[in-house]
């Protein structure tokens, strides 16, 4: 904490805080009463979360910025703290029609903002110069990806699965993305969406960028992939009822696979 900026070291002095251990970032993340301090490299994802948060002011329901800095190789990024609780709680998940039907609710807020001012892209163009920096630089996880992904009637490595994406884009639709559109990424409070966190990857996207992710994340908590018992007779397609939409697979499977990328 001795490292800190002077002027966000002098906004948390004394305040207690608890470290976040849920998300997958890699960052560090303070957790205050009133507020959350979040310390990470300095990256792209890192400078559009900044630009990001401040273009949604007013747009959604997001945290307000308290402080930004950069120096050090370090980001800084003081938020409000959003109210309410992740949507990947533990009484949430006992009921998947009415946790289905938040997700949607959250995602037609994300696709009802106007994007005539979003300050970043995330179309396949932007999304696949990502992928083959991360994939030149080594930095793709093979070992933690979906069951599949490679290996025996897989991919053979992650660059050929960046040679598959790159000859098999489908057609996009801008829209506002969040870019990780996961259950600990979304928050609830009286049965309402209360806010969206984490926007690095946020930015114009086809809407399925985010539906793949949901419908990922949906599955992955509610079949107890990450330890919890899972939730009898769940049903992730839930997700498409409550959106009111016949999923395009096709644009699921490829979302996915691009962000195992990432």
């Amino acid at each position: 904490m001795s490292s800190l900026p002077p002027h966000i070291a002098a906004l948390i002095q004394g305040k207690a805080y608890e470290l976040d251990a849920v998300g997958m970032s890699g960052a560090a993340v303070l957790c205050f009463e009133d507020m959350v301090l979040k310390i990470e490299p300095v990256s792209e994802e890192a400078c559009r979360e900044h630009a990001m948060l401040r273009y949604l002011q007013g747009r959604l329901p997001v945290p307000r910025i308290l402080a930004a800095e950069m120096g050090n190789g370090r980001s800084y990024l003081l938020m409000t703290r959003l109210p309410g609780e992740m949507v990947c709680a533990k009484p949430l998940l006992q009921d998947p029609a009415a946790l289905a039907a938040l997700l949607a609710e959250g995602l037609q807020m994300l696709w009802h903002v106007d994007v005539s001012a979003c300050p970043h892209s995330a179309m396949l163009t932007e999304k696949l110069r990502l992928a083959e920096a991360r994939v030149a630089a080594g930095l793709c996880d093979m070992e933690n990806a979906e069951p599949g992904t490679y290996g025996p009637g897989g991919f053979q490595s992650p660059a050929a699965l960046l040679a598959w994406l790159k000859a098999n884009r489908p057609a996009e639709t801008p829209s506002l993305s969040h870019g990780d559109y996961c259950l600990p990424n979304v928050f609830v409070q009286d049965g309402r969406i209360t806010g969206f966190l984490d926007w690095g990857r946020g930015g114009l996207a086809d809407p399925y960028q985010d539906i793949a992710l949901c419908y990922r994340s949906l599955h992955h908590n509610l079949s107890g992939h990450y330890g919890s018992a899972p939730v009898p007779g769940f049903s992730p397609e839930l997700l498409f009822g409550a959106l009111g939409i016949t999923p395009d697979w096709e644009k699921i499977r490829y979302y996915i696979l691009l962000d195992e990328l990432f």
